[in-house]
């Protein structure tokens, strides 16, 4: 089973890297200031999200960030999947299903009722993992979103 656990102020630097390249590939232009004064807060015991670290907690092979928020339709506490990254050499092993196995079993366990993430609507072998583990496309809605 991989290891997934709760990232802290102590593994910043072992997770920076990591967003960068997330980043990189996403081509979301940030610097690593940027990055760390977006994720401390969330190491430090935020309430509006958590970092997980994915693989060894000392050579980490990926990480999965979700938001924390409240749903009227959902009956209560809801998450958002804000990133989630494998590092591309050990993509396709099935590390990816496994924590997405994993993480929603541990969430409701702690009270959460809905899981949401957003997905490229180009990127069909994306489409297929999500849709194997569970997700729902919602076809009456889309993900709008505006910069304050």
């Amino acid at each position: 089973m991989t290891a997934l656990n709760l990232a802290k102020s102590g593994d910043l630097d072992r997770l920076i890297p990591l967003v960068a390249a997330f980043h990189h590939e996403e081509g979301i232009t940030l610097d690593d200031e940027a990055r760390r004064a977006a994720i401390l807060p969330l190491l430090e015991g935020s309430p509006h999200g958590a970092v997980y670290l994915i693989g060894p907690g000392r050579a980490p092979i990926g990480y999965i960030v979700v938001t924390f928020g409240w749903s009227v339709e959902f009956g209560g506490m809801d998450g958002f999947i804000d990133e989630f990254f494998i590092r591309p050499g050990v993509r396709g092993r099935g590390i990816g299903s496994e924590v997405l196995r994993q993480l929603p079993k541990a969430l409701g366990s702690a009270g959460m009722k809905a899981l949401h993430l957003e997905v490229s609507r180009d990127n069909a072998r994306t489409h297929n993992l999500y849709t194997r583990l569970r997700f729902e496309p919602r076809e009456n809605y889309m993900l709008m979103s505006r910069k304050i």
